[in-house]
């Protein structure tokens, strides 16, 4: 979908933006080692993970990700740990640059930039964590019923919709 034609009804994101951040995240886990909350994802994958076989095909297409068939795994290439480098630095930026501000105010710093403030808070959530475990991510904000089919919620709209109703709220009550 264009970005121009905007999100579709009933979602917060337009589809390119939602594939964006979707590679971002895959990007992470493939990037970190399983220890430090990173992923093995395998070329053939489970049913669980089926939404991912799309976005990690894509990763292919961009040549930021690979298939090797040595090993069964998708992993990084040197343009996708370019590209991660890059958006992890404009994360830590962002993070560093905001962290002393109340919600409300670094939303109007963004603002007040023209800068995507949905982008910068998946970035925010993506940088630090807090979006690493989508099954805890959905218990510690109390929906539900929780998707533990964590493929899904990351691909589907719940998870797109949840963060812009958190801007939303932060929004009405600045």
């Amino acid at each position: 979908m264009h970005e121009a034609f905007g999100p579709r009804p009933g979602t917060a994101i337009d589809d390119e933006a939602k594939a964006t951040y979707i590679a971002l995240w895959l990007l992470k886990k493939l990037d970190l080692s399983p220890e430090d909350g990173g992923m093995e994802l395998p070329v053939s994958l489970p049913p669980e993970l089926s939404p991912l076989d799309e976005p990690l095909q894509q990763l292919a297409v961009d040549d930021l990700a690979r298939m090797n068939r040595k090993t069964g795994r998708y992993e990084l290439t040197p343009k996708g740990i370019a590209y991660l480098g890059d958006v992890l630095d404009e994360a830590s930026d962002l993070v560093d640059e905001l962290e002393d501000l109340e919600t409300d105010e670094a939303i109007a710093a963004l603002r007040r930039r023209g800068l995507d403030v949905f982008r910068a808070r998946f970035l925010w959530g993506w940088f630090d964590g807090e979006l690493d475990d989508l099954v805890l991510w959905q218990e510690r904000r109390g929906i539900r019923p929780v998707e533990r089919l964590w493929a899904f919620y990351l691909t589907g709209d719940a998870l797109w919709n949840e963060l812009a109703a958190e801007l939303r709220q932060t929004a009405v009550k600045g």
